[in-house]
Order: structure tokens, then C-alpha cells, then sequence
């Protein structure tokens, strides 16, 4: 099977430190390639993923456009879109694409009619976002979609759920051999964290709520660690700086949540902002804290967060919203309370000590394995071809030539 991978232009796979999607695609295809399929990633060209193509419209990351205006990052998404239009309509020995990009991905590639392979475009989103798109979405027998979690599926509108071909959770590298008896030492962790501290990792935005985070950590006397970027900014003194030269710093509305309900509460004891963080950090910050605190404030579609929480032996406390129920087995691997209640919350934190780090990993290892992710996608890709056979929208593929 020949595919491409359009993973967007927004950052390199996989990613220096935060990056949802690009941590899911950097870790599908090496588990794609093991099986024998062909890959071409369309990413930047600063991407690292050993692939059999690379095809990029840009050599560095956009992701500093994201929350920029409309009209100023508008061409960046579609100049990457136009490159893979070219790249499909240049050659005739692809299967299947893999679509990541949001929105522009399934309306582009859908109009491409039987001119392009049919498509599979995974969800990452908020599905009650553009309604006008997704409530009337008409993937022409040639584009379909899968989910992330179940409950983020059962709020799309019906239109876009007829386009389902269901879900399939997150992975991360981490899960895998997360049960051995070595794990903990592996990933620097032990069976009961030495650290006293919680973790909040992610994006710092008002959805994760790390402003609930830190004010439960204030209230239960526990140190919490904020790991995360602001808007653009990756380090404190990168912010401070922005701040206090950039007049419009402040209008990124990431950095105005920080400013006005995040900072006043990270007092540099009880709760500190790290900074964005790499891998080898991110494994050492949540494998020797005592929980990841997630309280969210958004139906949360992947929880990459949990999953790779989980494989480092760190339980979750949080809200019981969006995927998480789906991910965290109560009581077994963390705590989940009522959304808006901070007094549980806080209640929970002390009860960590009751939970077992080993089921978390064995959790992970048994649910959220690169390897089965890679089954269960490739199963989504059978059944693709499949749908589009059936509605006569499978373009035939030509012999590849010195490919």
C-alpha cells in the first residue's frame, strides 16, 4: 500500500517538544512502514521522520501564525494545500491519502473529485466547530473521517457522522513495553513517585483550565509544574520579552489568558511555568510527579496528555468530560470528578497515594500502543478502499516508476 500523510504545515514531525497531531502522525507512520507501506509525508521540510517522500510547501514551521488574523496566516494553510493537489495530480501510484489538516484538508482534496485516491481525514478537533462545513459535509464517496474518541463522534453533526468509519484513541511511543517490570526505571519513575508535585502538561490556553490547575494546587498545598508553551512563546524569558517590547504580544488570546489568570497564580514555589519542554524533560517531569492534574475545560477529542501520563505511571485527576472517561479507568488509574468541582478535585489530589503507578502502565501498554494504533488504522484504510470500490470512486493505480 502506497499512501501520503498530509500532516500540515503548522510544525515538523515529529515536533520540538508540544504538538498534538504531528506527535500522532511521527508515531503511525514508523508502525505503517514496519508494515510494509509506502509513505509520503507531507509536512516542512525541517521534519526529521525517516519517510520514503517528503513533499513540503515550506521549510519551516507556521505555528507562530495560528492565532495570528485571518487574513495573515490564510495563505499558509492553503499554500500547503495546493502543494499536495500538485504533488496528487503529478502522479498516479498512491492508494490513499491521509488527511490531518483541519477543514482545508477534506474540502480541498473533496473537490479534487476522482482527479485524487480517496481519503481518510482524521478528526482532532472540536466537531462543533465550523458548523457550516461540517453540517453539511458531502464527502462524494471518496472522503470519510474517523474520530479520535467516541464522545467527540457523538457531537459531530449528522452529516459529518455519516462520513465515519469510527474511532481510534491516541497512541504514544511510551505505552510500548510501559508494562515490563523495568518501565519505571526506564522512563525514571518509580512505583511510588518520589516527587510530591503534580503536572500539568500542554498547551497553556483557557481549554486546559491550568488556571484551575493551579489554583486546586494553591488549595491542597502541593507543588504542581506547568509544562507547556504560551501562544508562540516556549520559554519565560521568551514571553518576558515579547511582553515587554511586542505592543501586540498581549493580543495573542493564549498569552492574555496567561497574563490574567494563569500568572498571577504561579508564584515560583507552590506553582512554576517551565516552559515547553521536550521529550527526554517531559518523560522526567511526569514520570516522578504524583498525578497529571487535568482539569478541563473543553470536551477534550484525544487526551494525548492522558495517554502519555498513563505510560509513564502517572494517574490523572481531572474532569469527567470530553474523552477522558474513555481513557481513565476509575478509581484504577486515576480519579474523575464532576466538571466545575474544584473542592473534589482538590479531595482527589490527596488520594493519589491510594493508586498504583504499574496499572497505569499496564493500562497503556494494553490500550494505547503505536503498534495497535497502526492495526486499527490500517483496517480504517482497508475499509476506505473498500467504500470508495463500492461507489465507483476508486481511481485505478498505476505501476510505480523508480519509486
Amino acid at each position: 500500500m502506497r499512501v501520503l500523510i498530509n500532516a500540515g504545515p503548522w510544525l515538523p514531525v515529529p515536533p520540538d517538544g508540544y504538538g498534538g497531531i504531528e506527535n500522532v502522525v511521527a508515531t503511525l507512520v514508523p508502525e505503517l512502514r514496519r508494515r510494509g507501506v509506502y509513505v509520503v509525508l507531507a509536512t516542512v521540510g525541517k521534519s526529521a521522520l525517516a519517510v520514503d517522500e517528503l513533499v513540503c510547501a515550506f521549510q519551516e514551521p507556521r505555528f507562530g501564525l495560528l492565532q495570528r488574523p485571518y487574513n495573515q496566516v490564510m495563505g499558509a494553510a492553503m499554500a500547503h494545500a495546493d502543494r499536495v493537489v500538485r504533488e496528487l495530480r503529478g502522479r498516479n501510484d498512491l492508494d490513499l491519502v491521509h488527511d490531518h489538516l483541519e477543514a482545508v484538508g477534506p474540502t480541498v482534496l473533496g473537490a479534487m473529485d476522482g482527479s485524487a485516491p480517496p481519503v481518510l481525514h482524521t478528526l482532532h478537533w472540536d466537531l462543533t466547530k465550523h458548523a457550516e462545513l461540517y453540517g453539511a459535509f458531502d464527502g462524494r464517496g471518496r472522503v470519510f473521517v474517523n474520530g479520535v474518541s467516541a464522545s467527540q463522534l457523538a457531537m459531530a453533526p449528522l452529516a459529518l457522522r455519516a462520513h465515519s468509519l469510527g474511532h481510534v484513541h491516541l497512541a504514544t511511543p511510551l505505552a510500548e513495553g510501559a508494562d515490563r517490570p523495568d518501565s519505571a526505571n526506564r522512563a525514571g519513575g518509580a512505583e511510588r513517585a518520589e516527587g510530591d508535585y503534580l503536572v500539568s502538561l500542554g498547551r497553556i490556553t483557557p481549554a486546559k483550565g491550568q488556571h484551575i490547575a493551579a489554583k486546586v494546587a494553591h488549595r491542597a498545598g502541593v507543588d504542581l509544574l506547568l509544562a507547556g508553551p504560551v501562544g508562540p512563546y516556549h520559554r519565560p524569558a521568551a514571553l518576558a520579552g515579547a511582553l515587554a517590547t511586542d505592543p501586540d504580544a498581549a493580543s495573542n488570546p493564549d498569552v492574555r489568558y496567561w497574563c490574567e489568570q494563569v500568572q498571577p497564580l504561579v508564584d515560583g514555589r507552590r506553582v512554576r511555568w517551565v516552559g515547553g519542554v521536550d521529550a527526554a524533560r517531559r518523560d522526567e517531569i511526569v514520570a516522578g510527579a504524583a498525578a497529571s492534574l487535568i482539569p478541563l475545560q473543553w470536551e477534550e477529542p484525544g487526551g494525548t496528555a492522558v495517554v502519555e501520563s498513563l505510560s509513564l505511571g502517572a494517574p490523572v485527576v481531572g474532569y469527567r468530560r470530553g474523552c477522558l472517561p474513555e481513557l481513565v479507568d476509575e478509581a484504577s488509574t486515576g480519579f474523575l470528578v464532576d466538571p466545575g468541582d474544584e473542592d473534589a478535585l482538590v479531595r482527589r489530589v490527596g488520594a493519589v497515594a491510594t493508586l498504583s503507578r504499574m496499572a497505569c502502565r499496564r493500562a497503556a501498554a494494553a490500550r494505547f500502543s503505536p503498534a495497535l494504533m497502526a492495526e486499527r488504522y490500517l483496517a480504517l484504510y482497508a475499509a476506505v478502499l473498500q467504500r470508495a470500490a463500492r461507489n465507483g470512486s476508486l481511481r485505478r493505480r498505476a505501476t510505480p516508476r523508480g519509486r
